[in-house]
């Protein structure tokens, strides 16, 4: 039975439920979507260091090392991109923070701010991202977005929805702001 314990516990905290970044669906077609994103608050570290390096001061931040000592809860998804070696990584903070409320960063490098409103396109896929995967469904995505005539803004990000420690139903996306207008002439 203890051992029992031992094993399913870290199970059950690593699967709890996080709070999910709310948008609303306006298009969707299999594995594509258009949604149009809120705006939400966000922390972001950008540096030339690797992706697991940026994370663990974002993860640090949340885990109290920040000007109140506080913890933030973990939110989903966290968005990753890269571009010209840069790296960048962010978390959606959780909906009862804002601007005026939320701690400040001891880390000089973690930037808080708010996000713009806007639509995105998305292309879910499951298991494991991995370099080969994200340029595969971001191919994907701009083929789809070519057919729709619809033109993307930047670069693409990897979005993940997932601790690390899941194995099965994982859910990953390629995503990329895009022009979009809800109401064509």
């Amino acid at each position: 039975m203890k051992y029992l314990i031992l094993f399913v516990l870290p199970l059950l905290i690593m699967s709890a439920d996080y709070e999910t970044q709310k948008y609303d669906v306006v298009l969707k077609d299999n594995n594509f979507e258009i949604r149009y994103y809120p705006s939400v608050l966000k922390a972001k570290v950008i540096s030339e260091n690797g992706a697991n390096n940026n994370f663990m001061k974002l993860f640090k931040y949340i885990s109290g090392n920040n000007s109140n000592n506080q913890k933030i809860a973990m939110t989903t998804p966290v968005y990753l991109s890269k571009e010209d070696n840069i790296n960048s990584i962010e978390f959606v903070m959780p909906a009862k923070h804002n601007m005026d409320n939320i701690s400040k960063p001891n880390d000089e490098n973690i930037k808080i701010y708010e996000s713009k409103a806007g639509h995105y396109a998305s292309v879910r896929f499951s298991g494991w991202g991995n370099r080969k995967k994200i340029k595969n469904y971001s191919n994907i995505l701009y083929d789809k977005l070519n057919v729709l005539d619809i033109k993307h803004i930047g670069s693409p990000y990897f979005v993940s929805y997932n601790s690390p420690y899941k194995v099965f139903n994982r859910r990953n996306e390629v995503m990329v702001k895009i022009e979009y207008n809800t109401n064509p002439q």
